[in-house]
């Protein structure tokens, strides 16, 4: 019995340090998301600063030839 329950003490143990590391590493991942994520939305910004839209306005546009 003391032989088991060492046993289940030393899993315990093993399964609190693998928690701990795998919460270390999502939270890593969430902050490297977090910082792509503003600089997506950064780029995203200056490209549309920096690029002429590619549909004209309506005043600018001629109807069709139909009409």
């Amino acid at each position: 019995m003391h032989e088991r329950l060492a046993e289940l003490e030393t899993r315990v143990a093993f399964q609190e340090q693998t928690i701990q590391e795998l919460n270390e590493v999502v939270t890593r991942q969430q902050a490297e998301i977090d910082r792509l994520s503003q600089g997506y939305e950064t780029l995203k910004l200056q490209l549309l600063e920096l690029a002429p839209s590619l549909v004209a306005d309506r005043a600018e546009e001629t109807p069709p030839p139909h009409y």
